[in-house]
């Protein structure tokens, strides 16, 4: 059994930016620059928010956090979100959701400036990745892809079982696999005979957000296992949606939670910042 680790993929992506980064400040006259928003004190929202800054720094790139309290009016928060979407010295914008619901997060997000979506939910973004054009697609579903590539997974003609269809994984990561040749079975809570549909898979994607629901029953011998749950047990461990232990002498090759998929993530946010402040340069 391969463990897929993600620190390898998050360092290889930080030697590139890190290679390239010398040339694009000296044109851009500054650093790349990201403006993480958030309404709160959500501690999830907290714990990315500082993991997100934490890795643009070391990427050698700025990160802003503009905070707002959880009962902000939509005017207020309209008026300061649309200053820094316009704002020419801030090159990526990632907002922290859900938003509070006095907040209309559906218009919010489509006024974000997708060439400043560093997380791929805008609608001019989430049209170009399903039709195949350019755009930045969501960070969590890249970093998949990412790790993939890494490690050399090669995808057409393989059949690939995502399970879980959020706008944030499941969905975007099955046109990423689409889009690479691959044959994807997209899975979710009212699936007939789940088990019977993920031992097909020759590369099983998780993203259900449920502890350990995944187990060897539900893959088949040799298959590639890819958790991309975050999740706290009952002992208040941190895990993923696949029972590891249980899977990891049946996968071929699988990751693990923590220090899989969720360290590539940020990862691919900084790259994302990088490459859309390269783009005023272009």
């Amino acid at each position: 059994m391969k463990e897929f680790k993600g620190r390898p993929v998050s360092e290889a992506i930080g030697k590139d930016i890190r290679e390239k980064l010398s040339s694009v400040e000296t044109m851009l006259g500054r650093k790349p620059r990201l403006a993480i928003i958030r309404c709160g004190e959500k501690p999830s929202d907290l714990t990315y928010e500082k993991n997100a800054a934490r890795r643009i720094r070391e990427f050698g790139m700025e990160a802003e956090s503009f905070v707002f309290p959880e009962d902000v009016s939509d005017n207020i928060f309209l008026r300061s979100f649309n200053a820094l979407n316009e704002d020419k010295r801030i090159d990526g914008i990632l907002l922290m959701r859900p938003l509070p619901p006095q907040l209309n997060e559906g218009f919010i997000i489509s006024c974000i400036d997708s060439e400043k979506d560093v997380d791929g939910i805008s609608p001019v973004n989430a049209a170009g990745l399903y039709l195949g054009t350019e755009g930045f697609a969501p960070c969590t579903a890249q970093a998949v892809m990412e790790l993939l590539h890494y490690y050399k997974v090669e995808l057409p003609g393989k059949n690939v079982v995502v399970i879980g269809r959020s706008n944030v994984v499941g969905k975007p990561l099955s046109m990423l696999l689409l889009k690479e040749d691959a044959t994807v079975t997209i899975c979710h809570s009212r699936t007939k005979d789940l088990e019977k549909v993920t031992k097909k898979a020759d590369i099983l994607i998780s993203a259900i957000g449920r502890a350990r629901a995944i187990t060897s029953d539900h893959i088949k011998k040799g298959a590639i296992v890819i958790d991309v749950g975050i999740n706290t047990d009952r002992e208040g461990r941190l895990c993923g949606d696949v029972d590891y232990e249980d899977c990891k002498l049946k996968a071929g090759a699988i990751t693990p939670v923590p220090g899989g998929v969720g360290a590539v993530t940020t990862a691919i946010l900084a790259k994302h910042l990088f490459e859309a402040a390269n783009k005023d340069l272009l």
